[in-house]
């Protein structure tokens, strides 16, 4: 019983969650702290008016990271949530209006290929059996393992070289692909965790594989229902929940964490802590006194942070029974789009977006005969100085204008309930630095050992999970950072 550790998990993200199951399952005392009255983090829910709005992930791959915790207390995943596979994944829209449904079915997805590309019918099969490889490696060799160490990472370099991981996404691709319709639509997944695909690594096309073999799903009652059900999960095994309250300071000594002191001046003991929070804010604004490290100082100003997200969430008093549940529109400047987001920071008056409607599977998220819908768009980050409460309300006009002209015709007349969020949320309500999406970019040079480190590089005992820790973004990325603490003795 000796073995027995007080943690702290500050944050109660997807990672932060996992984490404190993770850490509860081994005995250990274990305590979550949730700044909002609400958990989930980024995966948070807003209602209004009948509608319910899962704020943040909405595509769910790899379930069974999340059954896993379940299995964990020898409970049944199914007696708490129900996730359901989709049959198509997404449906893409192009600047010209054409559309590609990209699903479970290979035999039709191919078929479509063919028609806008005969040659690139094999050029997607032989993507796929290399993206497997990438998989094999990059996920199920990789993806919870810790990268703290410099040796463990050397090791790694033959398979890295051998996979061309220092080419981008966009390169891998078009390396198979010949159509620029094909090659935006196969590129898009660094977006969905926060990289442009012109320079994420190449480590990231493994998702079409992970896609590929456990499908793409939906948690009905939404993804916040995945929440509740392991809010309900924690109560049970004894886990003890603080919201409303955040930790504002974490103090040290001799490199390791002694206490931490929450808002309301309560100050608990612990032995070790758990951020689930973006690793730069934790470094820069809770850790008390400053850390002298040259190396990790350098680490640090180096970084490039991954784009910010506006996100605008509406109900409509009409059904719109043509949008799939996924669908992502590409306009035509592609390339020069994300330069202006990820480099420039510029915001430009065309964009792609993300739109998701849950109701499309799941009418209970709407209240009858009506649809609810969130539409995300990358902007850059708060490094571009844009001043959101003056350009907000016009940017999500520039947004609804787009959805009539490219596939929901007569919008503004239909929307009765609306909320919408900018960068600004993430860097005040969320604590990502500059108001990031998915705290660092994954690029190359910020991937595995070069991330923040899973066990912290400057104290003993402070560990982190989440979208800026090794593996990265995404749910099975921060499931996954979750199991990476298996390997610390805590």
């Amino acid at each position: 019983m000796n073995n027995i550790k007080r943690v702290i998990v500050i944050g109660s993200g997807f990672g932060g969650i996992a984490a404190a199951l993770r850490l509860k399952a081994k005995g250990h005392d274990v305590t979550l702290i949730e700044k909002q009255n609400d958990l989930g983090g980024r995966a948070r829910v807003f209602k209004k008016e009948g509608y319910t709005f899962d704020a943040g992930p909405t595509v769910i791959t790899a379930p069974y990271l999340i059954y896993e915790l379940f299995e964990l207390f020898n409970k049944n995943y199914k007696d708490y949530i129900n996730i359901v596979p989709l049959k198509i994944w997404y449906q893409f829209i192009f600047d010209d209006l054409t559309k590609l449904n990209y699903g479970e079915d290979l035999e039709s997805l191919l078929k479509e290929i063919e028609n806008l590309n005969p040659t690139d019918k094999k050029g997607f099969e032989k993507l796929l059996v290399q993206s497997e490889k990438i998989f094999n490696i990059g996920f199920l060799k990789l993806a919870d393992k810790p990268f703290h160490q410099v040796w463990f990472m050397i090791k790694q370099i033959p398979s890295l070289l051998k996979l061309k991981s220092y080419n981008s996404v966009y390169t891998f691709v078009s390396s198979f692909i010949k159509n620029e319709k094909l090659r935006k639509a196969f590129t898009i997944h660094p977006l969905l965790v926060g990289g442009n695909p012109y320079s994420t690594t190449s480590i990231y096309a493994l998702i079409l594989y992970l896609e590929r073999k456990w499908g793409v799903h939906y948690s009905m009652g939404g993804t916040g229902n995945i929440i509740s059900a392991f809010e309900k999960l924690m109560n049970e095994v004894g886990i003890k929940i603080i919201k409303g309250n955040e930790v504002v300071q974490i103090n040290h000594e001799n490199k390791k964490v002694k206490n931490v002191v929450l808002k309301d001046n309560q100050t608990l003991e612990i032995d070790a802590v758990v951020c689930n929070a973006d690793p730069p804010k934790v470094y820069e604004n809770f850790v008390n006194p400053q850390i002298q490290n040259t190396v990790f100082d350098l680490k640090q100003k180096r970084l490039k942070y991954s784009m910010g997200l506006f996100v605008y969430y509406f109900g409509t008093k009409k059904k719109y029974d043509n949008i799939e549940h996924h669908t992502i529109y590409l306009g035509k400047a592609h390339k020069e789009l994300l330069d202006k987001i990820f480099n420039s920071k510029e915001l430009d008056d065309d964009f792609s977006y993300y739109l998701h409607r849950p109701s499309a599977t799941d009418p209970s998220m709407a209240p009858e005969g009506k649809d609810c819908f969130y539409v995300l768009v990358p902007v850059p980050n708060n490094q571009s100085k844009i001043n959101w409460e003056a350009q907000g309300e016009h940017f999500k006009n520039k947004i609804i204008k787009k959805l009539e002209q490219t596939c929901m015709p007569e919008l503004s007349q239909h929307i009765e309930a609306e909320i919408f969020v900018t960068p600004d949320y993430f860097e005040k309500e969320l604590n990502t630095k500059y108001g990031s999406g998915f705290s660092i970019e994954p690029i190359f040079t910020q991937s595995a050992y070069f991330r923040f480190h899973n066990k912290s590089e400057v104290l003993d005992n402070l560990y982190f999970v989440g979208a800026g820790s090794h593996p990265g973004a995404g749910i099975p990325g921060v499931l996954s950072s979750a199991k990476v603490l298996d390997h610390f003795n805590i």
